[in-house]
């Protein structure tokens, strides 16, 4: 749900206008909006750059993991899952909040990668250098934008 509809929604619960801080927040949000479609189009239109490169690095830092085993299926269902983390952020941006994040249910996630015999740890550093290389494509203005929502990612596999 976008700030937007969160706003919105909070104030009809409530039976009222929206609030003075209310009408401010959506007003941040507008002002920020061709920021945010601009941070959005770094990482859909570099997905693959960002992985790859993220990848490496990753791999630098961990080099015994199951991306990294030699097993071409292993590295791409990793791959794959990055693509989606990636996306998931995009989305985020563009809504302005931590929803899209949210609802994919992070528990869940780090219950999968256990089953799985995946190093939890291992989500959470690959999502620090997938971070470091998505925010060296971008502005320090846009890499703020993106910065909370990686982190978000980063800290729920801790």
């Amino acid at each position: 749900m976008s700030i937007v509809a969160q706003v919105i929604a909070q104030s009809d619960d409530a039976n009222r206008f929206l609030s003075n801080t209310e009408l401010d927040k959506l007003q941040d949000f507008f002002r920020t909006g061709e920021q945010r479609l601009k941070v959005a189009q770094i990482l859909t239109q570099n997905e693959q750059k960002i992985v790859e490169e993220g990848s490496r690095r990753f791999w630098q830092v961990v080099p015994n993991t199951p991306s990294n085993s030699g097993d071409p299926k292993k590295t791409a269902l990793c791959q794959r899952d990055q693509s989606w983390y990636l996306r998931l952020i995009s989305y985020a941006v563009l809504a302005g909040n931590m929803k899209p994040l949210e609802d994919i249910g992070v528990d869940g996630m780090r219950e999968m990668y256990t089953s799985l015999g995946v190093p939890v740890g291992n989500i959470g550093n690959c999502m620090r250098c997938l971070k470091e290389v998505a925010s060296n494509m971008m502005s320090s203005e846009e890499a703020a934008i993106a910065k909370p929502y990686f982190d978000y990612l980063i800290r729920a596999m801790y």
